[in-house]
């Protein structure tokens, strides 16, 4: 089946949204880092609700889970070329693969940071 771009703007956009949908899709149903990620959001999302947070924290609470999650995908996408590119272990990909998980890391703690400053003062 060859591939044929739609140039037309309502309809390409769609198509495009439809492709995003797709890869959130097989992210959340093949990747473990981000089915955890997934869950941990999706409890934060329940907590938030529960502790009746402000419309502020429910802003910075939704971009620390979007940001973990956007950030783990690209991770995931890195490491899929990478494997696609070089299946063996090789140093230059090792490296490239631990800068992708790195600002997974830096995602990760500032998402850790957001829930601690939103939620701590509920607990003290």
């Amino acid at each position: 089946m060859e591939f044929k771009k739609d140039n037309t703007f309502i309809t390409g956009r769609l198509k495009s949204l439809n492709f995003a949908l797709i890869g959130a899709i097989k992210l959340i149903r093949t990747e473990h880092s981000i089915m955890a990620q997934f869950s941990i959001g999706i409890l934060m999302t329940i907590a938030g609700f529960y502790f009746g947070i402000s419309k502020t924290d429910w802003l910075f609470q939704t971009m620390a889970i979007g940001l973990v999650l956007s950030v783990e995908g690209l991770n995931t996408a890195v490491e899929k070329i990478a494997d696609f590119i070089h299946p063996d272990y090789h140093e230059k990909i090792g490296f490239i693969k631990d800068i992708a998980a790195g600002a997974v890391f830096f995602a990760g703690i500032t998402a850790i940071i957001i829930g601690l400053t939103i939620y701590m003062p509920l607990f003290l």
